[in-house]
């Protein structure tokens, strides 16, 4: 698995998946979809589009990965995980294939969710790349529509060491005449994506270029899990209205509002293509995107006084954006629970963290995590000071005891330290 193994886990091509899925029949054949590749925002974004479709009236599938708490969050239709029985089922179904074939396990799962999708008669399943694009197991349908939210830099060991490089993985998900919608128009990447989109005759959609959002959330001490993010968004692009639209979005963190770029646009693309939706249903899904689909860990606030939030962003952008929405927050000092990954380079991570914090560095309980110890020391290099916790419990409840009821301790630095707390 890539969760414990990292780089060593995966199969650099399509072959095992499209080999297993021609023995399903081709499952992904079955129903609509839409791809959705990026470094950061493409699990919201993804989330955010099912939820709006299953509340206007779609039978709507939802492919996601990693889990936090349960594999079979991986596999959804309108918000409903795939049971234990299905899961067991496939599996056994599937096992002399399999043995022969000898896929990954994201390849097996993928394939276990394209057949889920299928046997369930999904009308549109939302199917979100694990890693990269081009040679992502899941890059073997054919969408209505393909979404890359944005290009940082994570998994250059895999992708890339520079943005270039890393947004030409990311764009191998542009299918022949199917249109794009790009979260962020960059400099550095713009070429990429309207190269590949000549190429293979897609119209190219830059949600940045199209829409303005107003932000009016206020983090508070007393701010609960259910606060809505007050947002108002307009056009800027010909063919969109100006006027002003006011939204509530129950997804808080800062980056929601690039990501919410994204879905309007999105949206407006599916609309184009003849999909009933309407502004109650707009508004109706994004008040409840957590509890119509299940997400968890983006700016989730799991207690107050003191005020404990988790988030499983993890690269360069990501704590930029974490980052964000701490200077936001009204407290008096400051904790960060904090655990990595050994697979990358946490030099640029580290150096962005503030020095004034209190942290209390954690492995996450994987083969993939780094040791405390060495976590700490390397911080210690960026002038972080701190101790190591033998794990993530304990590293919490030392932040817990340290802290005032006005401080507000932070936990993340890792998908998987996240995993273990919410």
């Amino acid at each position: 698995m890539f969760s414990r193994l990292g780089a060593a886990a995966i199969k650099k091509d399509l072959t095992n998946t499209l080999d297993l899925c021609d023995a399903l029949g081709n499952p992904q054949r079955s129903f609509r979809s839409v791809h959705v590749a990026g470094t950061n925002g493409k699990g919201s974004v993804s989330h955010m589009l099912a939820a709006i479709l299953q509340t206007a009236g779609y039978k709507t599938g939802l492919y996601t990965s990693p889990h936090l708490k349960d594999f079979r969050e991986r596999i959804r239709i309108n918000g409903e995980m795939i049971s234990e029985e299905e899961v067991i089922g496939f599996t056994e179904t599937c096992k002399e294939k399999i043995e022969s074939i000898e896929p990954s396990f994201f390849e097996v799962t993928v394939a276990m969710a394209f057949s889920h999708f299928a046997e369930h008669q999904a009308d549109i399943a939302i199917i979100e790349t694990g890693l990269g694009g081009r040679l992502d197991s899941t890059n073997i349908i054919t969408p209505v529509l393909s979404v890359i939210t944005n290009i940082g830099y994570d998994h250059m060991n895999i992708l890339g060491n520079t943005l270039p490089e890393i947004a030409a993985e990311k764009a191998g998900i542009i299918k022949a005449g199917i249109p794009v919608v790009i979260g962020e128009h960059l400099p550095e990447t713009v070429n990429v994506f309207l190269e590949k989109a000549a190429k293979e005759g897609s119209r190219v959609i830059f949600a940045s270029e199209e829409w303005q959002v107003e932000d009016q959330y206020i983090i508070r001490k007393d701010t609960a899990d259910q606060q809505l993010r007050p947002i108002r968004i307009w056009g800027l692009s010909e063919g969109h209205e100006k006027h002003a639209e006011v939204l509530d979005l129950d997804l808080t963190g800062s980056y929601q509002l690039k990501n919410i770029k994204t879905v309007w646009s999105a949206v407006s693309e599916l609309k184009k293509q003849g999909f009933q939706i309407t502004d109650e249903h707009l508004n109706t899904a994004l008040k409840q995107v957590k509890s119509l689909t299940g997400l968890m860990g983006r700016w989730h606030i799991l207690s107050a006084s003191p005020l404990v939030i988790c988030d499983t962003g993890h690269n360069e952008d990501g704590i930029r954006e974490v980052l964000k929405n701490i200077q936001a927050t009204s407290f008096e000092n400051l904790h960060m629970v904090i655990g990595m990954v050994k697979d990358k380079d946490i030099t640029k991570v580290l150096s962005l963290l503030p020095k004034e914090a209190s942290y209390y560095f954690c492995a996450p309980d994987i083969e993939r995590a780094k040791p405390a110890a060495e976590l700490a020391a390397e911080a210690k290099l960026a002038g972080l000071d701190g101790t190591p916790y033998d794990s993530v419990k304990l590293a919490l409840e030392a932040a817990k005891n340290k802290a005032g009821k006005d401080d507000l301790i932070f936990a993340g630095g890792s998908t998987f330290v996240v995993a273990e707390i919410v």
